[in-house]
């Protein structure tokens, strides 16, 4: 699995954590940045990973600025982008085996190195179900994209 991985500067001291998890777990590793502490703006951040999804050129993304709230926000505005932020293991299995997200956020003043990794694996491993319930689900939020709300 390619992964996009990007950060703002909140998110910074936290993304070489995850970039080497992710390559640890035998996956290959596309980093979008930022490369510094120096501020940067987040929606800057999802963009690059929410058009590398879309652009079919990784597989999934992983998002980590202070909080993950604003990151999460920024990705889900991209059609065909869902992300969650998560910050326990169940989360962030569940969100792509119910929901099938495709981007991780997550929050480097919330959570330490260790619980990142953990989450980042459990993000990794998981597989969408595809169980009709939640086919219907997923369905109903890319309408909501759409802008058809029925």
């Amino acid at each position: 699995m390619n992964v996009a991985v990007a950060c703002d500067h909140g998110g910074f001291p936290l993304k070489e954590i995850i970039v080497e998890t992710i390559r640890r777990a035998g996956h290959d590793v596309t980093d979008l940045g930022t490369d510094s502490s120096d501020p940067v703006d987040y929606p800057d951040y999802a963009v690059k990973v929410g058009r590398a999804i879309q652009n079919g050129e990784v597989d999934r993304g992983i998002l980590i600025c202070g909080s993950g709230v604003g990151a999460a926000i920024a990705a889900n505005k991209m059609r065909g982008i869902r992300a969650g932020v998560c910050h326990d293991t169940y989360s962030a299995h569940q969100s792509v085996e119910h929901d099938d997200a495709n981007v991780l956020a997550l929050g480097a003043r919330i959570i330490g190195p260790e619980l990142a990794s953990e989450l980042v694996l459990a993000f990794l491993k998981a597989r969408f179900t595809g169980e009709e319930r939640h086919v219907r689900r997923v369905s109903k939020v890319a309408d909501l994209e759409r802008g058809d709300q029925g």
